[in-house]
């Protein structure tokens, strides 16, 4: 499946080389979009370090006549096991030429569909894009190409005139900060464990998860362990907030990257305990925003929660999917 390029662009394979050229390339659209930059190498890093990604495979560069980059896209297996196939591309916004998003999107597709026969027997396997409310082209580019919205995301904001309450811990909680040294697989059972009720969730393999955290928080040269929060009922984590001192998209916002209370520890006041924690710790710190992103369907009810403590939605994007093949649904999609 293949769409041809307009006469005098070119496409070809990408390489780690290419990395900062794709970031300028992603942050051109951002600033024309949102205002603001919103990628970095170490965000792209993190999705083509994982295991099994080529570059020269799973990413493709357009260049147009003058040899500019202006598109690029790249597939990745997100769960690890062939079930997930997940596309990011980018077009740059001076760039009005007709055709590149649907040659990009041909090319991922069909890259794609080389993962169907590495899925596990009978499973559907499903092809996804995210897009930006705002970007009204991507968002007209996946339709064309046959995806349709399955799920909204929203970002949510809060902003702290005064400090937040102080967090009111359900009894036998107590609270201390990630230590890098010894908490990492403990702290990947817990998430892993949190997730499972996360809309569309399929779990990868434990020690593919834990690598690809590790590699994450080495490649970092922001993380900060004292805002990883571990929520512990007799030592054993029930609930955590992983944040970071900074947000893709706003630069004068902290973020809540990973947010999760398991299901023995939920209804007792423990998430919005340690949301205010996050939310104390940021303010004492100077900062005055705090973001995060959150299924606007979340199975969980996440959204109420957030709304509690105090967030409101702040930006909207869509998850579009196309399936490649029909089977068993791997992913959590209601619960039990």
């Amino acid at each position: 499946m293949t769409t041809p390029l307009p006469q005098g662009f070119v496409m070809r394979e990408a390489t780690n080389e290419d990395i900062d050229a794709i970031v300028d390339l992603v942050n051109a659209r951002f600033r024309r979009l949102i205002g603001a930059e919103a990628a970095t190498p170490q965000r792209l890093r993190e999705v083509w370090d994982l295991s099994g990604f080529d570059p020269a495979l799973d990413a493709r560069l357009v260049f147009d006549p003058g040899g500019r980059l202006v598109g690029a896209a790249y597939v990745w297996d997100l769960s690890g096991v062939n079930v997930q196939l997940v596309c990011d591309s980018v077009v740059h916004p001076d760039c009005r030429v007709p055709g590149i998003w649907a040659a990009l999107l041909a090319w991922a597709e069909a890259r794609a569909r080389e993962a169907i026969p590495l899925a596990p027997p009978g499973s559907q396997v499903a092809f996804a894009h995210s897009a930006q409310e705002e970007d009204t082209a991507l968002n007209e580019a996946l339709a064309e190409q046959g995806l349709e919205v399955v799920r909204h995301f929203w970002r949510m904001v809060v902003e702290m005139a005064v400090p937040p309450p102080a967090p009111d811990w359900p009894e036998g909680i107590s609270l201390r900060a990630f230590d890098p040294a010894q908490d990492l697989p403990d702290t990947v059972t817990a998430l892993r464990d949190a997730f499972r009720d996360h809309w569309a969730h399929v779990e990868e393999p434990f020690e593919r998860e834990l690598e690809r955290r590790r590699r994450k928080i080495e490649d970092d040269p922001e993380f900060d362990p004292s805002l990883w929060f571990l929520a512990c009922d007799d030592g054993e984590i029930a609930g955590l907030a992983l944040c970071h001192p900074r947000c893709w998209g706003d630069a004068l916002a902290g973020y809540v990257s990973a947010f999760g209370v398991r299901r023995p520890w939920r209804r007792q006041g423990l998430g919005l305990a340690l949301l205010h924690h996050a939310f104390g710790e940021f303010y004492r710190r100077g900062t005055r925003k705090v973001a995060l992103d959150v299924d606007a369907s979340s199975l969980t009810g996440a959204t109420r929660l957030y709304e509690r403590a105090g967030m409101r939605v702040d930006r909207l994007s869509h998850i579009y999917a196309k399936e490649l093949r029909p089977g068993r649904d791997l992913s959590t999609q209601t619960l039990e």
